[in-house]
Formats: structure tokens, sequence, C-alpha cells
């Protein structure tokens, strides 16, 4: 997908209800100003009061919650909410992760898979579950995650990481399968980087194209995302 500067005007995100997991990250305050500028209602999630105060204070209109997306429980409760004040999502954007890693294969130690486990495989799980039915229910629902391209190469110092966003993958494509066989407008995409860093506008454009284009032309598809060219 590529994006036009100064195309938003108009956009199909239009009017959509988009909720961003771990979006008081660099790359979720981009992708929920590109949003807010194209016209959708973003809905932003942290666990963090200050830095989710601050989104407010800079996106007028921002609805924004504070949920550990480790607790199903919790997470089931959020959704809850967000129903009643928004109404159900039409998009769900994943960007809840974080890196531990080195030492080869004998660093790999337990406390580093359990953090990973915890913020990459679970948050994943437990918010595509909660709004699942959203997502099915919508006119033009989108699941989006972000991958890395260790992935495809893992090294023995990265092995938690890279096994970690293997399962997000497999975990995503699943919903997007499911989609698929719904027969709904739906689709779930992995945008893949090297590394996510100075990538946050690029992210940001890619996710508001997603309503752009048909559903089936981009669900179960991993999109690589690359720094743009001068």
């Amino acid at each position: 997908m590529t994006d036009t500067p100064g195309s938003d005007v108009g956009r199909a995100v239009a009017g959509r209800t988009v909720l961003i997991a771990g979006a008081t990250s660099a790359a979720g305050r981009a992708v929920a100003t590109a949003l807010t500028d194209a016209g959708a209602r973003v809905i932003a999630v942290g666990s963090n009061d200050v830095r989710l105060q601050g989104m407010r204070r800079d996106l007028p209109g921002l609805l924004t919650y504070r949920s550990d997306l480790g607790d199903f429980a919790a997470v089931t409760s959020l959704a809850d909410a967000v129903r009643a004040d928004a109404g159900p999502i039409d998009g769900l954007i994943h960007l809840v992760g974080g890196w531990r890693g080195g030492g080869g294969l004998a660093g790999q130690n337990d406390e580093d898979w359990d953090f990973l486990h915890g913020h990459v495989v679970a948050t994943l799980r437990n918010t595509t579950r909660a709004f699942n039915d959203d997502l099915l229910a919508s006119p033009a629902g989108r699941l989006a995650i972000v991958s890395s391209v260790s992935v495809d190469k893992p090294a023995p110092g990265g092995a938690n990481y890279a096994a970690a966003k293997a399962a997000a993958e497999t975990w995503t494509r699943a919903v997007g399968q499911g989609f698929a066989k719904a027969g709904t407008d739906a689709a779930a995409v992995i945008f893949v980087v090297r590394a996510l860093d100075g990538l946050e506008a690029t992210l940001a454009a890619e996710v508001v194209g997603l309503w752009d284009v048909p559903a089936a032309s981009v669900n179960n598809t991993r999109i690589l995302l690359a720094p743009p060219t001068s």
C-alpha cells in the first residue's frame, strides 16, 4: 500500500472507531494522530495515566482507557466499557511489545521469555478475543500487528523475541482465517520491520490505508515496512 501527502481527506477510515492497544508509544501516538486526521474515532489504551493524559491534551476527541492488557478479565471489562462509551470498534491496532535478548542461546532466560510472552503474545490473544465479535460484525473490520524480520531469520541471542513474534504472527493469521471463513469484510494484517524506530510515520500511513483497499486483498498478508527513500 502507498500513501499520498494530503490524501487523508475523504479516507475510507473516516467515521470508523479504531482502538490502539499500546497507544502511548511513539508509534502509537503517530498512528493515533494519523487516524484522527483521517476522520476516525480513536480509542487509545495504555498503562500509563500521565501519557494518556498527554494524548488527550494533544488530540481533542480522543478516548483513553487505562488497562492491564495482559489480564483477560481486565480486557473483557475494557471491551464492555468501550462499547458502552463508543459502541463496537471497527479496528484493532496492536502495538504492545518490547524487546529482551542478547547473550546467545544461553542468555535466553525465563524472565525475558515471561516478559515477551506477556507483552507480545498474551496482550494480542486477550484483545483479539475480547473484540473479535466487533471486528466480525463491522462492515470494515481491521486488525493489525507489528512483527519483526527476525521471525524469518532468528538469531540465538534473539530466540525468545523471535519465538514470541512468530507466535503473534500465527495467532494473527488464525484470526484472519476466521475472518475469511465467516465471509466478512474484515482483514488481519502483519506489518514487518527491522526496527520500528524511525518508521512511525510510515506505519501510521499504512494503518490509515488499510481501510482504502478491499479486505480480501490484505487479509493474512505480511507487509514489510522500509524507511522512505529520499
